[in-house]
């Protein structure tokens, strides 16, 4: 009985969910508008990041702040680092995670350049960095993580802590995250570059560190 009202108490927020934005009046403002006569004072070409990371980049600040918070609750509960026995990874499969896995940094670094005027940026480098540490892991040839040593959780923190301090350091000219247009672009890309290694470890080490197996304190 109790599953049977969840169910149809889910049900029923879908149906709602679904109505209320098919519902939704059509925007008042025209952000495109705004967005490309702002553009070339942004520092970036692509119009996505020039949203993500200047305009609006308190937004992105914070949405990093909650991924690193979801990783370090998990580090405070301390999951139990008991698991199942699985068979041994076959060796074709470390053949092929080794050759794949340093393409897909190659990639991730193409997509953190990429970004600036194309399609691409940190969160899209980051993902296939932790896609990378996955498919290792999953071959075998990546333990999970135990408890990350002081290496680790700087590789963690320092992509938000590069955004914070940058973030500081403008507050003080006046605005928070209010670039000088001459410096906007190489501001971006060092807040970028460091996001692309953080978001990558850190989702990375939501799969690894429920996945941990003997250990790694690297």
């Amino acid at each position: 009985m109790k599953r049977l009202l969840v169910v149809l108490g889910a049900a029923c927020f879908v149906v709602l969910l679904i109505g209320a934005m098919l519902d939704l009046a059509p925007a008042s403002i025209a952000l495109h508008a705004a967005v490309s006569a702002n553009l070339p004072s942004s520092g970036v070409e692509h119009p996505v990041t020039a949203v993500l990371l200047n305009f609006r980049g308190y937004d992105t600040l914070l949405e990093i702040a909650v991924l690193l918070l979801a990783l370090i609750v998990i580090l405070a509960i301390g999951i139990d680092s008991t698991t199942d026995v699985r068979p041994a990874a076959s060796p074709v499969l470390q053949a092929l995670a080794r050759l794949a896995a340093p393409l897909m940094i190659v990639v991730a670094v193409y997509l953190l350049w990429v970004g600036a005027f194309r399609p691409g940026g940190a969160f899209q480098a980051g993902a296939v960095l932790a896609a990378a540490a996955v498919l290792l892991h999953l071959a075998e040839l990546l333990p999970g993580w135990q408890s990350p040593g002081l290496r680790l959780r700087l590789g963690l923190a320092g992509g938000f802590l590069i955004f914070l301090a940058v973030a500081a350091g403008l507050l003080f000219q006046g605005a928070l995250l209010e670039y000088p247009p001459e410096q906007a672009g190489w501001m971006i890309l060092l807040i970028e570059s460091g996001l692309t290694v953080s978001l990558g470890l850190i989702l990375a080490g939501l799969f690894l560190l429920l996945s941990r197996d003997d250990g790694d304190r690297s």
